[in-house]
């Protein structure tokens, strides 16, 4: 692990350096502010398990009291699973919440920065952000696609969420010279679905060959990060014209409420979840835990290679 200033490793995260055993980054903002609880605390927990049981450990990043926190204890999964107090912390937010001392759930974007910081380069999360829908009017696209061009960081997702427009992040993406790699499958997967019409980059069939492809990124010197791009198991998919239609039923309602900026994504997580009875919660918990499968297994990979 990297020493920093503002870094500070778990007990489990220290003893698998000194071992070199891999370690998989996992963000918090799932736990703060993607779900209710205890279905957070449950989940986080379920997760880290997950890589433990493949091979890698598991490293959740937070904001605690001003430290950058790599690996937490139950304790501090409880206190983000129930606390009202966190902030959404994103790359612009982290130097007020180090400087201040106080508490943030790190997103995709933030969990890639501090990762790096820490030299681990497997991060697992649920779905990248994206181009929203009518970007073009009001020019909202997250900032994980800045870090993701600029960040040598795997982010093992289902995709980008279904609530972005996919074509719009696709381009952006490819701009940017980022690989959107599907795990196993030739099609974009949309999150609470296995597909999607759009198409990936490149297809791989297993964590050897994604290693082989991360790692060879890198030596020829390319920064930036890559998606790897692993659909939802099948038994817990929704389906695709279902799924689209609650939607579009929560974007009209985001617009009609003059929802905007970082308020829009939980907000959408929240109704698509009200207005599919739970199973979008439940498609979210699965589609989780089968990317943190799949990268620890990458990450075991790279561990080797390396």
């Amino acid at each position: 692990m990297m020493k920093h200033a503002y870094l500070t490793y778990s007990k489990e995260v220290l003893e698998a350096s000194e071992k070199n055993m891999p370690v998989v980054a996992l963000e918090s903002t799932i736990i703060s502010h993607g779900m209710p609880y205890p279905q957070n605390v449950k989940t986080a927990k379920e997760v880290e398990d997950v890589v433990r049981k493949n091979g890698a450990v598991p490293a959740t990043i937070a904001i605690l009291n001003g430290k950058i926190k790599i690996g937490l204890s139950h304790e501090e999964l409880e206190f983000l699973a129930k606390s009202n107090d966190i902030i959404k912390a994103s790359r612009r937010d982290l130097p007020y919440l180090i400087s201040q001392k106080k508490n943030g759930a790190t997103t995709v974007a933030a969990t890639m920065i501090c990762a790096r910081m820490a030299g681990i380069e497997v991060f697992v999360t649920g779905g990248i952000g994206g181009v929203h829908r009518e970007a073009e009017n009001t020019m909202d696209i997250s900032a994980d696609l800045q870090e993701l061009a600029k960040t040598n960081v795997v982010v093992v997702c289902a995709g980008a969420k279904s609530i972005l427009d996919l074509g719009l992040t696709l381009e952006y993406l490819e701009t940017h010279g980022v690989p959107v790699i599907g795990y196993q499958s030739n099609s974009l997967p949309a999150f609470y679905t296995r597909t999607s019409p759009f198409e990936v980059n490149v297809r791989v069939e297993n964590p050897d060959e994604a290693a082989a492809l991360i790692r060879t990124k890198w030596e020829l010197g390319l920064d930036g990060g890559l998606v790897i791009a692993n659909p939802i198991p099948e038994e817990y998919a929704l389906e695709e014209n279902y799924i689209k239609a609650v939607i579009e039923k929560a974007l009209n309602e985001a617009k009609e409420k003059h929802i905007s900026g970082k308020n829009v994504t939980p907000f959408l997580l929240g109704k698509v979840k009200e207005l599919t009875e739970g199973s979008s919660l439940n498609a979210n918990i699965e589609l989780v835990k089968n990317n943190a499968k799949i990268g620890a297994q990458i990450a075991v990979r790279l561990a080797n290679q390396r």
